[in-house]
């Protein structure tokens, strides 16, 4: 049975929509892998995209939320990120095998961090990293791109979890 998503108010604020539709986003793709065992969350369905997994999505949205929001908002350490990894192509999709629980458990606390930062700030605020071109965009910015972003993924990740049993999420 599926979950009640929960969406922002229909009346609400900009920062309460914004952050709205972010969380139930992210509830999607967590609410995709529910009962998923850790094989079929390794495994690719996608011959030509062995990276096209559910571990490899939501490994990508942890460390997407860390890009924009701890390394090019709030110009964190970029070395800690995969993402920025240019000697391995997709580093941040790769798990090497990590459990899908430990995985959802750090993107879950990335999320909460997320949250954090844009409840600290002003939707106005500009990115504090000015070694990326990307750095230079406000925060409504950067939360708008992870609205979409998360919305991408998540529709993968129901493709992915359809294809490996047949489990259909959310449409």
């Amino acid at each position: 049975m599926a979950p009640e998503l929960r969406r922002p108010p229909l009346q609400a604020d900009e920062r309460t929509v914004i952050i709205g539709r972010l969380d139930l986003q992210r509830q999607i793709l967590r609410w995709t892998c529910e009962g998923l065992s850790d094989a079929d969350a390794h495994r690719s369905p996608i011959p030509t995209s062995p990276l096209m997994t559910i571990t490899g999505l939501v490994s990508h949205m942890r460390w997407t939320e860390h890009m924009w929001l701890e390394v090019l908002f709030l110009c964190g350490d970029a070395r800690r990120n995969p993402s920025f990894d240019e000697s391995t192509d997709d580093a941040d999709r790769r798990t090497d095998g990590r459990p899908l629980a430990e995985l959802l458990a750090e993107y879950e606390a990335q999320c909460a961090r997320g949250n954090e930062i844009a409840a600290e700030a002003s939707l106005d605020d500009i990115g504090r990293h000015a070694g990326f071109h990307s750095g230079g965009a406000n925060l409504r910015w950067m939360l708008i791109h992870l609205v979409e972003e998360t919305g991408r993924h998540a529709g993968h990740a129901d493709i992915v979890r359809e294809l490996l049993d047949a489990t259909k999420g959310h449409s």
